[in-house]
């Protein structure tokens, strides 16, 4: 079996980023992922990257792959479902499929955080929704509530208030902790309602979302959707089978290079401790240069 010098694991900008800087570096590699662009595709508006004033999320996530695409890479689509080590080498398997690396870079991204409330399983695909920008359409002229009080809950509802009738925008905290730069295009909004201080008990409804119910004061709101950005989790799985070291979320510890605490191993973007957690587009695409030059250098010198 042939052995990569690295097998990149993960499609979304911090993978992308890692796998154009390995293919200037002339590296034997591959690019593993069963999202490309990944979560990236899922973001409404993004006003933040340089050299976008302001671009759909999918468009931008269709740029990465096309420019990976210049240097003749093409992303292997699927996933990746077990890593063992063996004689210093990695062994990584998929459903059909299995690859050798002497390096690894996870890109893994983080899931999406569930509530883990009442009416919230039951419901997914009948009302509840984690992605506003795949599922607003079904909204139009109609009530939501949006949970979560980040950037990605503000510019969901943003989203949602040119198609539904009506937004709640639900908050736990006393205050939004989104951009000041969405909070205020939020006031511009007539038709989104910001609930602070709240927690959702109850999600009901027959054999489709009806309506929700508040924890501290029990108020029922008549609602059509309840799309949850309530953050998100690392990816555990592949974590756990290769021993990794993490912090007390779960997040892979790495040093200043992206090395984890195993030989071999490299993490970037939303699942490291990289950038000071700060988990943006910005600077998963970069952890993911600085894995590959590390990797480079490190080649280079065996």
């Amino acid at each position: 079996m042939q052995i990569y010098d690295l097998i990149i694991i993960g499609s979304g900008p911090a993978g992308i980023a890692c796998a154009i800087y390995a293919a200037r570096y002339k590296m034997n590699f591959l690019i593993v992922g069963k999202m490309n662009g990944g979560t990236v595709n899922e973001a409404h508006r993004i006003e933040n990257y340089p050299g976008f004033n302001s671009v759909p999320g999918v468009e931008l996530a269709a740029k990465f792959k096309e420019h990976l695409k210049s240097f003749g890479q093409k992303i292997i689509e699927t996933e990746i479902v077990s890593i063992t080590k063996n004689n210093g080498n990695f062994l990584l398997k998929s459903s059909n499929e299995e690859w050798q690396a002497k390096n690894i870079i996870l890109a893994l991204g983080t899931e999406r955080r569930k509530l883990e409330i009442p009416g919230e399983k039951e419901f997914v695909g009948k009302g509840v929704s984690y992605c506003a920008t795949c599922d607003a359409f079904f909204y139009k002229n109609k009530k939501v509530a949006v949970i979560g009080g980040s950037d990605s809950a503000v510019t969901s509802a943003l989203y949602l208030a040119d198609l539904a009738e009506q937004v709640y925008l639900i908050y736990r905290r006393s205050e939004l902790r989104a951009e000041p730069a969405w909070t205020e295009k939020l006031k511009e909004k007539k038709n989104i309602e910001v609930i602070l201080e709240r927690n959702l008990k109850e999600i009901k409804g027959d054999n489709k979302v009806q309506s929700i119910i508040l924890k501290e004061d029990g108020k029922e709101i008549s609602v059509d959707g309840v799309f949850i950005e309530a953050g998100s989790i690392p990816s555990v799985v592949l974590i756990k089978e290769l021993n990794l070291q993490t912090d007390d979320k779960g997040y892979i510890t790495v040093d200043s290079s992206q090395k984890a605490s195993v030989e071999g191993v490299y993490a970037v973007g939303d699942i490291s401790t990289g950038s000071n957690n700060l988990r943006q587009i910005i600077t998963g695409a970069a952890e993911g240069a600085i894995a590959a030059n590390a990797i480079y250098l490190k080649l280079k010198k065996s």
